[in-house]
């Protein structure tokens, strides 16, 4: 394994970090932007996801263009790893190569915190923001929002009920 291709061709460096305080993010329900696609000129985004007890998270999915990592930060989350449900605890991890089947969700009775990481970026912010307005659409509208997101929900393939 080597590194990737240089991409930055300077013999001194530049002044590039990006250091962002935390502030009050879209109300989304659960989910908060610590660095999106746009600020890591689509290199990752990285979002902080935080789960009331008993709460539903994804259902089983992949995607086509993006992996999608877990990182918890506290509580206990079921995790799907595409073979079986696994139970996250503080510092596990699941990496979700393109093409993984996978899901989470809290079956517990304490809230979880997580981070998730999509490489590379994508636009994800207008799926977390609109899903649950798109979910009370009809089928066809939520598949195809779903699609236009690289999200395909196995419950909307081959013309399953959803």
């Amino acid at each position: 394994m080597s590194y990737p291709e240089p991409r930055y061709f300077g013999d001194r460096g530049q002044v590039s970090a990006l250091f962002r305080p935390a502030a009050p993010e879209p109300d989304t329900g659960f989910i908060s932007y610590v660095a999106n696609q746009e600020d890591t000129s689509g290199e990752f985004g990285l979002y902080k996801i935080d789960m009331g007890p008993k709460a539903m998270g994804a259902t089983e999915h992949f995607h086509r263009t993006i992996s999608e990592s877990f990182y918890v930060l506290s509580g206990e989350v079921r995790l799907y790893n595409g073979d079986r449900w696994v139970t996250g605890r503080q510092g596990d991890f699941l990496y979700v190569p393109a093409g993984g089947l996978h899901a989470f969700q809290n079956d517990s009775d304490d809230p979880v915190s997580l981070l998730l990481l999509f490489t590379p970026g994508a636009p994800r912010e207008e799926y977390f923001e609109k899903v649950a307005e798109y979910a009370q659409l009809s089928r066809e509208d939520l598949k195809a929002f779903q699609i236009t997101h690289d999200q395909y929900n196995t419950d909307m393939l081959d013309n399953k009920p959803y």
